[in-house]
C-alpha cells in the first residue's frame, strides 16, 4: 500500500462535502466515512489537469485484478447517488474507498467485510480528467 495517493482538487472538495453531509445526516455510514476521511487526509491534492492519466479518480473506469482469486473485473468509481449499474462502485463501498487515488500497477490491501482483499490496478480505461472532463 502506498503512503500517499493522488486526488484532484475538485474530487477532494466534493468528497469532503459528502463526508460532512453524511455525518450530519446519520451515523449509519460512520465506519466507511472514517475510512474515506483517512484517505482524504493522506492525499496529495492536485489540480485536475495535473493528475497523472493512470490514477483512479472519481468517475474513472478501472480494471482490477483480485490477487487471491485471479479474477479481473471492471468498475466505475462513482458517488453514492450515481450507482446505477452492476459495474458502478460507490466511493463509500470498501473497494471504492480503497482504489481512489491509486495508479496502474499499484497493489492495494484493504479490509472488507469478508477479510482482507488484495487488488492490483491493471488499467485505467477511462479517466475524466485525461479526457478534458474536469468537473463531472
Amino acid at each position: 500500500m502506498r503512503d500517499r495517493i493522488y486526488i484532484t482538487k475538485s474530487d477532494f472538495e466534493k468528497l469532503c462535502r459528502l463526508v460532512d453531509g453524511r455525518r450530519a445526516a446519520n451515523g449509519i455510514d460512520r465506519e466507511y466515512l472514517d475510512r474515506l476521511e483517512h484517505e482524504l487526509d493522506r492525499a496529495d491534492v492536485v489540480e485536475p489537469e495535473a493528475i497523472p492519466r493512470d490514477v483512479v479518480t472519481m468517475n474513472s473506469e478501472v480494471r482490477l485484478k483480485d490477487l487471491d482469486s485471479g479474477e479481473v473485473k471492471v468498475y466505475r468509481l462513482v458517488f453514492p447517488t450515481q450507482v446505477r449499474t452492476e459495474n458502478c462502485i460507490s466511493i463509500l463501498a470498501p473497494i471504492g474507498t480503497a482504489i481512489l487515488g491509486y495508479r496502474v500497477g499499484d497493489i492495494i490491501e484493504w479490509r472488507v467485510p469478508k477479510g482482507i482483499r488484495r487488488l492490483q490496478v491493471v488499467a485505467v480505461l477511462y479517466q475524466p480528467e485525461s479526457q478534458g472532463v474536469c468537473d463531472v
